[in-house]
């Protein structure tokens, strides 16, 4: 892997579309951006939480959720270090903490895209 690839998906894993913008795909920087920050802050809005490690119970799901979760990058460091867990009481906690752990995954995607781009694979 090269210097160029390398950079590009760890700014794509730190901050979506951050990787695109370091390869000079500016519109698809901003759309991205835009997608994945929308997706995790509604989910945050409408009372959903965070997959963490330490949660109890279905120890093995919970675990691939916490690590899918994390993929939103700053995102996700940034709510955590804010005390969002969420009300699981709430009846929209299930769909937000859905919408939290699809941005993540978004987000893990496009820094596989990231990788393509920068090793010439991919327009």
């Amino acid at each position: 892997m090269n210097l160029r690839a390398a950079a590009a998906m760890l700014l794509a894993f730190a901050v979506p579309g951050a990787g695109h913008l370091f390869l000079g795909r500016h519109r698809r920087a901003a759309a991205f951006f835009l997608i994945v920050a929308t997706m995790f802050v509604t989910g945050i809005a409408v009372g959903g939480g965070l997959y963490t490690v330490g949660m109890s119970g279905g120890a093995a799901l919970k675990l691939l959720s916490s690590y899918a979760s994390m993929g939103s990058g700053l995102l996700y460091a940034t709510a955590y270090a804010l005390g969002v867990r969420g009300n699981v009481a709430s009846a929209t906690y299930e769909y937000g903490i859905t919408f939290t752990l699809t941005a993540g995954l978004m987000n893990l995607l496009l820094v596989l895209d990231c990788f393509d781009i920068a090793k010439g694979r991919k327009e």
